[in-house]
């Protein structure tokens, strides 16, 4: 009965600390939220708002991160879900919210800073316009598919799509990247259980690593029949993509806790049945975070080539407006480029859940 009724109170303080810690929460969240209102409102009174005006917005983002830290204090635990999303996805629009208002209200200069209003019109144009000069559209028009697959069949629809700036990157990017990851990833596992094969290739890679991967394009297109059609542009990707695995799987392999090849070796395991049980599991995190890495390296490899040569791609049209000063066309390549990484990056996650169920 003793130890009860100590359990008891115990639980009662803790009960009636969480109770006045939400409180105070609550009191902090209301002085917050008011102070940040009371220092805009003052500015505005005394016309200093303008002048003030990115100090002011510098204050009231760092009142926001305080806001939402005490907010997710009192958050209950059901709610959890909600309130993370709204942190990931409120943010962003929050941001440019804030700077589609500074540019109405001319606190930015919109001729190189245009309004996200104007650069989602750039990216609509970009979508249903299709350049009759160059042959190309940004989607590929994909709406006209069933009719031009009623004219000329699968070949009409490959034509069609064929004409697309973004399949065009997106085949590069996904080409080298699997040229790339394959080799590097089986490479690494070798040279994370091989000393030998480390030590010949280790130094060797580092070096590579470190060139800027578009001064080694000029070499890379020397090497192909056709300099100037896609095989050189995935190879150069792939190159990117390769080192940076080899190096990634090298340090996950190494990185295995000792106690987990001790217990593998206790359980019989050897050869292909350790490699496949104990070490790609092992290492699996690892390489997941290398295959993120290189796949973002992949993205900037691909768009810095379409930059300076190529006729098709995403990377292409962002540099061509930029050369004809259409900044809100130039943005809007930008935008596909963030959102086409946003989504592979989605889709490798996915391959992560599916091959680490033990993480979930």
């Amino acid at each position: 009965m003793t130890v009860t009724s100590a359990n008891e109170t115990e639980m009662g303080r803790e009960t009636a600390a969480r109770a006045t810690g939400g409180s105070n929460d609550k009191r902090a969240l209301v002085l917050l939220i008011a102070g940040g209102l009371a220092a805009h409102a003052l500015l505005a009174v005394l016309g200093l708002w303008r002048d003030f005006a990115w100090p002011a917005i510098g204050l009231s983002f760092t009142l926001l991160v305080l806001i939402g830290e005490r907010a997710g204090r009192i958050v209950p635990v059901r709610g959890r879900g909600i309130y993370e999303r709204t942190l990931a996805f409120g943010f962003p629009a929050l941001v440019l919210l804030v700077w589609q208002l500074a540019g109405d209200y001319g606190l930015l200069n919109t001729t190189w800073f245009p309004q996200p209003s104007r650069i989602a019109a750039g990216l609509w144009d970009l979508t249903v316009r299709y350049d009759r000069f160059s042959g190309t559209s940004l989607l590929g028009r994909p709406w006209l598919i069933p009719e031009v697959y009623a004219a000329d069949g699968m070949a009409g629809v490959w034509k069609l799509l064929s004409e697309s700036h973004l399949l065009a990157t997106v085949g590069r990017v996904l080409g080298g990247f699997l040229l790339g990851a394959v080799p590097g990833v089986l490479l690494g596992v070798v040279m994370g259980m091989n000393q030998t094969v480390r030590l010949m290739l280790d130094t060797t890679l580092s070096a590579i690593y470190v060139l800027p991967k578009i001064a080694i394009f000029p070499i890379v297109m020397l090497m192909f029949a056709d300099p100037f059609g896609e095989a050189p542009k995935i190879v150069v990707v792939a190159l990117a993509v390769f080192i940076l695995m080899a190096i990634n799987t090298m340090a996950g392999v190494r990185g295995i806790d000792k106690v987990y090849l001790m217990a593998g070796r206790n359980y019989g395991a050897r050869g292909w049945s350790m490699l496949r049980h104990v070490i790609l599991p092992g290492a699996m995190p690892v390489i997941f975070a290398g295959l993120r890495i290189a796949l973002g390296t992949a993205m900037i490899v691909i768009i810095s080539v379409e930059f300076v040569r190529a006729k098709q791609g995403v990377g292409y049209i962002t540099f061509y407006y930029w050369e004809v000063l259409n900044p809100e066309k130039m943005y809007a390549g930008l935008v596909v480029v963030m959102a086409l990484g946003v989504l592979l990056t989605y889709g490798l996650q996915w391959l992560q859940r599916r091959l680490m169920p033990w993480q979930r």
